[in-house]
């Protein structure tokens, strides 16, 4: 027997009608590409939405065909998300802050039909569009008086909205159409393609918004400090109509005081981002003495963010910091760190150490850890094994099928290595292949990353194994100092003892100007590893 319930498939489209119908005149504000303010609501967005959709139908776009954009966040890009998506086609979203050549590598392989882009990124689609003949036009997001002169034949993107009327009906669609695609931003060998449908998008922006979640409402103002191109800013576009929240756009200015200023203005209450983006915006409001009149939370994840950052976002600001973890082929959030109401009676020591992990599954998403031989390990927070996952917005396979099947019995391996608790708590320990295995056994690089980051002259810290003829691997700590800091490297070796076991101490200390990042944030240390391979450890 089945259920007398009506079967009405779950669509994007529907979250801008939504927030149309009940949030209407609640604003949409965009730091622009162009220079200055721009303010509509999601009653204007939904109608530009709609005229974007009619443009699109009339350049002969169809169901599942890729439109991509190269984009920062802003209301345009918005529009791009709802207009693409809803009339069946799909929203490809590229990093710009990828080598030309792994752009011209995704553009081609998603075979993108037409291309978006901000006026930032003209040289670089200046240089991918001879390769990328696949795209039948490339089209600047902006107005005709800033249209720049170019080699390519460009379309204006106001020209094609203005063309159109709103007069357009969403189609119905099979929730389980394809509706966006993002590419992993994997250190070795081609990215693949995470292909999102119509239902997992809107399964995981139901799953963000909950309590223990990101808490999200219409009484909040959202700033994703997290680009548009990076997991669809961790879905907040989506889940930010589903609630009619109001939305602040940061555009390119990701600088401590250009953030500053758009949270202080907007009165922005919610924000995310990685904990590089964090570090500059900490540095800013400690120099200038100032703090945060209405950020309430602020969602940290990309890469485990360090407990001093935790400390100083929640002690000296008063801002709440979700600790939370995801994947692009989880859509991509999985854990936020929230607290049961037993944690609240525990000690201030005991709630700090809980927060360092990364949280607990949210409704949607199953996991376990496994050893070697793909066993379970029991939940004790102690054991520390392959991380698995498992649910309905979890990748299947790639794009493409490239890389074959990645289940293994049916779970996602994340190639995180992590502990899980009797409560749920995840805490990635290390990725599988930044592990230090030193004389049969692990220690994780994230720990040491994370106690030397409460040096006070550290400004980044990253560890690596380095080849040792008795312990296999021994840990080498990588320092970039605080602008006018200065420090030992016998005083960061001491500064570990009686923060992390004696045997994890690193052997060595390397200061260097800079470290390298991926293109969202994350410490590459593929090239740290290689960079490093011929240093020789003392004693080794």
């Amino acid at each position: 027997m089945h259920g007398l319930m009506m079967n009405l498939p779950l669509n994007i489209s529907a979250l801008i009608q939504h927030a149309d119908r009940c949030h209407g005149d609640t604003e949409i504000v965009s730091r622009t590409v162009e220079g200055g303010i721009h303010r509509y609501t999601y009653s204007d967005a939904h109608r530009r939405s709609r005229q974007l959709a009619n443009a699109l139908t009339a350049l002969g776009v169809k169901a599942s065909d890729r439109i991509g954009t190269l984009a920062w966040n802003g209301y345009r890009h918005l529009e791009i998300y709802f207009g693409s998506s809803g009339i069946g086609a799909v929203c490809h979203t590229v990093n710009p802050r990828l080598f030309p050549e792994q752009i011209t590598y995704i553009v081609n392989h998603a075979e993108d039909t037409f291309l978006f882009f901000d006026l930032t990124f003209l040289p670089l689609v200046e240089k991918l569009a001879p390769h990328c003949k696949g795209v039948r036009g490339w089209v600047a997001m902006t107005d005709r008086a800033h249209m720049p002169t170019s080699s390519l034949d460009l379309l204006c993107y106001e020209d094609l909205v203005n063309a159109h009327s709103d007069d357009f009906e969403w189609p119905v669609l099979d929730e389980n159409l394809a509706s966006s695609l993002c590419y992993t931003s994997g250190t070795t060998g081609n990215p693949k393609g995470v292909l999102y449908s119509h239902r997992s998008t809107i399964l995981h922006a139901y799953a963000a918004c909950l309590p223990d979640a990101l808490n999200l409402s219409a009484r909040d103002v959202v700033l994703p400090v997290v680009p548009m191109f990076h997991v669809n800013a961790w879905g907040l576009p989506y889940s930010a109509p589903l609630v009619g929240a109001k939305l602040v756009f940061p555009g390119a200015q990701l600088d401590g005081a250009s953030l500053v200023e758009l949270f202080e203005s907007e009165k922005v209450t919610c924000s995310a981002g990685v904990p590089t983006i964090w570090l500059g915006l900490l540095q800013h409001v400690k120099a200038k003495g100032i703090g945060f009149g209405t950020l309430k939370r602020t969602v940290i994840g990309g890469s485990a963010c360090p407990p001093a950052m935790i400390r100083t976002f929640e002690d000296e600001y008063g801002v709440q910091v979700l600790h939370a973890w995801g994947m692009t082929e989880l859509s991509p959030l999985g854990t936020v760190n929230t607290f049961k109401s037993r944690h609240l009676e525990w000690s201030e020591a005991e709630r700090h150490a809980l927060q360092n992990k990364q949280g607990r599954a949210i409704f949607g998403v199953e996991m376990k850890i496994v050893d070697d031989e793909g066993r379970e390990l029991p939940r004790d927070g102690k054991a520390f094994g392959d991380l698995l996952v498992r649910g309905p917005w979890i990748t299947r396979e790639y794009f493409r099928g490239e890389g074959g099947d990645p289940l293994a019995d049916g779970w996602f391996p994340t190639g995180d290595v992590a502990t899980l608790d009797q409560d749920g708590f995840m805490q990635i320990t290390d990725r599988s292949k930044d592990v230090i295995k030193s004389g049969g056994e692990w220690i994780s690089s994230i720990d040491l990353e994370n106690a030397a980051m409460a040096h006070p002259s550290v400004a980044e810290a990253a560890v690596i194994g380095i080849a040792h003829p008795k312990w296999d691997e021994r840990p080498l700590l990588l320092v970039r100092l605080k602008e006018g800091a200065a420090t030992t490297r016998e005083d960061m070796l001491k500064f570990f003892e009686g923060r992390v076991a004696k045997w994890w101490i690193p052997d060595d200390v390397v200061f260097v100007e800079n470290l390298p990042h991926t293109a969202t944030g994350k410490l590459l240390k593929t090239k740290l590893r290689e960079d490093f391979k011929a240093h020789k450890l003392p004693g080794a």
